[in-house]
């Protein structure tokens, strides 16, 4: 069986803009750099060339990973969802038990988690410590630095 990739709208329209990206523009570009060094003469020490083949390899292998990513896509609208309890496409805010420091994340599929921009896995530890809380629980979670401990301030749906 084929297991959906959950993500939110936005994150499929990125990785849609990726796909486009490189299929349109990279690919072309590559197979010129490939071409133009292949005019070069002898492959066998041909630095470009190599450079050129491992750009297109490496290319390549992504477009076959978003093709599947966006082939297995189970888009959510986050803005029909709404509830106390903390599941796929929330926004929580997080206090930090022992330095009271706030930290506001978006739950969201792993093909769109991004740290600095406030998003998270769901099967990222936190991500997973999260799921099936509510507003004013508290949540332990085994971070790389040892055990955290966070109050869930707020959920909400945006």
């Amino acid at each position: 069986m084929v297991e959906k990739v959950p993500m939110t709208q936005a994150g499929h329209t990125a990785l849609e803009e990726e796909l486009r990206q490189r299929q349109q523009v990279e690919r072309p570009r590559i197979i010129e750099a490939i071409a133009e060094a292949r005019s070069h003469g002898d492959l066998s020490e041909n630095a470009e060339y190599h450079a050129a083949k491992e750009a297109q390899s490496h290319n390549e292998g992504r477009i076959a990973e978003l093709e599947d990513k966006l082939a297995r896509a189970d888009v959510i609208d986050v803005a029909k969802l709404s509830g106390d309890t903390i599941k796929f496409g929330a926004t929580v805010t997080l206090i930090d038990e022992d330095t009271e420091k706030k930290a506001v994340w978006q739950i969201v599929g792993e093909p769109e988690a991004d740290a600095k921009k406030g998003r998270i896995s769901i099967t990222s530890p936190l991500g997973r410590a999260l799921i099936g809380k509510t507003k004013g629980s508290s949540v332990e979670v085994m971070a790389p630095g040892g055990a955290k401990a966070y109050e869930i301030a707020n959920v909400e749906w945006r």
